[in-house]
């Protein structure tokens, strides 16, 4: 896919937004940011429109992610999560996450807002020292990634690891259909374009539903 994401972050304090934001205390992580990713099944075509953030300070942060997700390696099932995305900077831990995507095999636009565990917050800074399979050397690591799942029919999984730990499913939730359609209705219900290669093979297997 060639799509470029759309990343504009804005910030507001929920408890002081009428006077306008206030810059917050930079977070104290381990690490200089954590991370989101996004993954859709194969062929099972998304585009993110936003990902925003409540952190555990109580601070709201706006389109923080947005764009296209990257595939699995199959379609039917899920993986178990995966490493890379967009970092999240000046963002303490997540205390919830609000998401909202196009699913474009559908099509449908879908929301979902996620109340993310207090055990997750404490795996994300609990360090643990293994043996990174890629260079075959020891480090110190952290799970600072959330990778976000998002399959046909609204259904969500989300994990929580690191670049050389595996990843650990922190759940899996049902999002609703968002009653306005795409881009909150700005786009008079266009949807962006399915790929040729994902809409030739929905038009030859259909949509596995039931299976994420």
């Amino acid at each position: 896919m060639r799509r470029l994401a759309s990343t504009v972050l804005m910030l507001c304090s929920l408890s002081a937004c009428a006077n306008g934001p206030r810059l917050p205390p930079t977070p104290n992580l381990p690490y200089p940011a954590w991370y989101v990713g996004f993954a859709a099944p194969k062929h099972m075509e998304v585009w993110v429109e936003t990902v925003d953030v409540l952190d555990k300070r109580g601070l709201a942060f706006y389109r923080v992610h947005g764009g296209v997700a990257s595939y699995t390696g199959k379609t039917e099932g899920w993986h178990r999560g995966g490493s890379g995305g967009k970092p999240i900077n000046n963002v303490d831990l997540p205390d919830q996450i609000f998401l909202r995507w196009q699913s474009l095999v559908e099509p449908q636009a879908y929301k979902l807002k996620i109340q993310i565990p207090q055990w997750v917050r404490d795996e994300m800074v609990r360090p643990e020292r293994v043996l990174c399979q890629w260079n075959q050397q020891w480090k110190i690591d952290y799970r600072e990634t959330i990778s976000l799942g998002m399959a046909p029919g609204g259904i969500v999984k989300i994990w929580v690891g690191g670049s050389c730990l595996g990843f650990t499913e922190i759940g899996r939730f049902q999002a609703e259909v968002e009653p306005r359609g795409p881009y909150r209705g700005a786009s008079k219900g266009k949807y962006v374009p399915l790929e040729p290669e994902n809409k030739a093979y929905i038009n030859q297997h259909g949509i596995p539903y039931g299976s994420w």
